[in-house]
């Protein structure tokens, strides 16, 4: 029984403000329901892309973790996401367009790449597994919405999205690793992703493909 016991018990985690927090779930859950609006669907399925969008990636993460999913334990986190639902329907989708979303979006996902490698490592995750649930923190609920959508997944474009989550949860890793102070983890961290994912906007700066087969 003890195994199982100290599996379900939350260890100490350098958490959010919870305002923050919040803030960063409902951009991700507008970038979802936007999607839905954009399409022209109904209510119920872009509710349920702003939910999907926005714990998405957390989701995942506390699941291959083992800790309890973190907004089935939190009474603000959906109803948050049905707000930011309501706020996509009601508003038109000309309003949300331009580069605003976009670097919010990219503020909120080197952010929750450094969280979640942070909890990982908590949860006792190797260092380099923990890093890859950084980035599936950051990207998952997007990857979740694209497939949904029928639109190219952000991990199929040669945008610098993943790569800038990869960015950050490395960081956050090597200095948790190297033993640095949590506060400059995080800020290292999460301005490197940030500046990355930020040129990427700025100057759409995109990875290269792979060359192919070479010719016969």
């Amino acid at each position: 029984m003890m195994p199982m016991l100290s599996a379900i018990t939350p260890p100490p985690v350098p958490a959010l403000p919870p305002m923050l927090d919040l803030l960063g779930i409902a951009v991700f859950a507008l970038t979802g329901a936007l999607v839905a609006a954009r399409l022209r669907q109904t209510f119920v399925t872009v509710a349920f892309f702003a939910l999907v969008t926005g714990v998405g990636g957390g989701s995942v993460r506390d699941l291959l973790i083992g800790a309890p999913v973190f907004w089935i334990q939190d009474p603000l986190v959906a109803p948050v996401c049905f707000a930011v639902a309501l706020i996509a329907w009601f508003t038109p989708v000309r309003w949300w367009e331009g580069k605003l979303l976009e670097w919010a979006d990219a503020l909120g996902l080197a952010t929750y790449a450094v969280f979640g490698t942070i909890k990982a490592l908590a949860w006792g995750v190797p260092t380099v597994a923990a890093i890859m649930m950084g980035v599936i923190t950051g990207c998952v609920g997007g990857i979740v919405r694209d497939v949904l959508a029928g639109q190219p997944s952000i991990l199929m474009r040669p945008e610098l999205y993943v790569t800038a989550a990869a960015l950050s949860a490395a960081l956050a890793g090597l200095g948790i690793a190297l033993g640095l102070s949590a506060q400059l983890t995080w800020a290292i961290a999460v301005f490197a992703g940030f500046t990355m994912r930020g040129a990427a906007i700025h100057w759409s700066i995109a990875l290269s493909g792979h060359a192919g087969a070479p010719e016969d």
